[in-house]
């Protein structure tokens, strides 16, 4: 009996778990082979989330996906792991986990492939910059957005008691630097948890007092990668809303206090983020003898093959894919709901021996969500001569169906009808703010 071809795919991001899905229903199901998802997390949770878990306006518990339980309904293998390294000759792949404090939680171990996904994603890049490691936090994960929320309940409770005691106590300074579409949203989200905190009679209402949020951007303006007049709208519905955006401002160095700019002033804080640039984890760099980017990611071809070996593929962030019409693909999770449609059908024709399609990156265009106060952003991107800018109720919907797309994806139209009846329930049951 011919062995059935094993596919690995490594990471549980958007592109890689959409991927295994539909494997898993297509070729697992009628057993035409073994598919295997591996993430170093047990669950999954969509990236463009995190800044609301750790605001609280999300609870990543009800939203979160277990890895096993959807692998078990979907026909394929979910392994906890970490990929330590590559060999392309016995096509094995090294898997091993550490705790927080590098003690090993699961042993180093191999598995075989025939066929490698490689879907890692992409960490921060804190650019090497002194302090930043040690004293921000970094919204990478599910974690780190929980670090984040615990701290900044901790600081708001003491605020709340601190204030009983001494009215004139400082405000609590949250300062972000990156004005990307995260280090955006995260602005807005926090003024918004502060108006939970309002509401619920836990704090006064002169907010003036109560928050000063900092948005940095090293660059000209903010959200770089979107139109001006888009860019325009939101850092001045940021203003309104009260955040103090500095851009041309380059961060050198950070401690316990706050961050210090080139110009050497230093800017106070009482929670630091960081959120500026990305990059792949360090350890892979040229992993396998594979050729990478200066930031770690993959070189592909335009089939999403690695340029030295045609069974290892990679998609999303940790991949390095030219457009056609010039420069590289962003690292956006349309990007990489996109690569993985395109690697299921080039999976597909390996295995029978067809000709692999050419990926071509379509920009849809970009939604920027202010909470409550605001949703902004461009429609059709490259499709039409010029974006649409949409505002207001319009763009919500958009916004919200973009993470709709993603759920039909991985669950199908039924489920997620009634995953969206759930939400509207909780609407109703749940508090609007997660207090623990």
């Amino acid at each position: 009996m011919t062995p059935k071809t094993k596919i690995i795919i490594v990471g549980g991001g958007v592109g890689g778990l959409e991927l295994a899905t539909k494997l898993g229903d297509n070729l697992g199901r009628k057993n035409k082979a073994e598919i295997i998802l591996i993430d170093r997390n047990q669950s999954h949770l969509w990236k463009p989330l995190l800044h609301e878990v750790a605001a609280g306006s999300l609870d990543d518990s009800i939203d979160a996906i277990s890895y096993l339980a959807h692998a078990n309904d979907h026909y394929f293998r979910f392994e906890l792991g970490c990929l330590k390294n590559i060999d392309r000759k016995k096509k094995t792949i090294t898997l091993e986990i550490h705790d927080k404090n590098g003690q090993i939680l699961i042993p180093e171990r191999k598995l075989n492939f025939n066929i490698l996904v490689i879907a890692l994603g992409s960490v921060s890049n804190d650019f090497s910059i002194d302090g930043v490691k040690e004293y921000c936090i970094f919204l990478d994960n599910p974690n780190e957005a929980h670090r984040f929320h615990s701290k900044m309940l901790n600081l708001f409770f003491n605020y709340a008691n601190q204030k009983k005691i001494n009215k004139s106590n400082d405000a609590i300074n949250v300062v972000i630097v990156g004005g990307g579409a995260t280090g955006v949203e995260l602005c807005a989200e926090l003024y918004n948890t502060m108006e939970q905190l309002i509401n619920y009679g836990f704090l006064k209402k002169n907010k003036k007092d109560i928050l000063n949020v900092t948005l940095i951007e090293a660059g000209e303006r903010i959200l770089p990668a979107l139109p001006l007049r888009i860019s325009t709208v939101v850092h001045n519905e940021l203003k309104k809303i009260g955040v103090r955006v500095l851009t041309k401002t380059m961060v050198v160095k950070a401690d316990f206090s706050g961050f210090y700019t080139q110009l050497g002033k230093k800017i106070d804080a009482d929670l630091m983020v960081w959120v500026a640039g990305i990059k792949v984890p360090d350890f892979m760099q040229k992993i396998g003898g594979l050729i990478t980017n200066k930031i770690n990611q993959l070189v592909v071809k335009s089939t999403l093959q690695t340029t030295l070996d045609d069974s290892i593929f990679a998609i999303g962030d940790c991949a390095c894919c030219l457009k056609k019409d010039g420069g590289f693909v962003p690292p956006r999770a349309q990007a990489a709901h996109q690569m993985a449609t395109l690697c299921y059908k080039n999976i597909i024709f390996l295995l029978q021996g067809k000709k692999l399609q050419d990926y071509v990156y379509i920009d849809h265009g970009s939604l920027i969500s202010l909470s409550h106060f605001a949703t902004i952003g461009n429609l059709m991107g490259n499709l039409m001569r010029n974006d649409i800018m949409i505002e207001g109720r319009i763009a919500r919907i958009m916004y919200i169906l973009l993470y709709r797309m993603h759920q039909i994806a991985l669950h199908g139209y039924l489920k997620t009808g009634l995953i969206m009846l759930v939400n509207a329930i909780n609407r109703i049951i749940r508090p609007k703010l997660k207090l623990y």
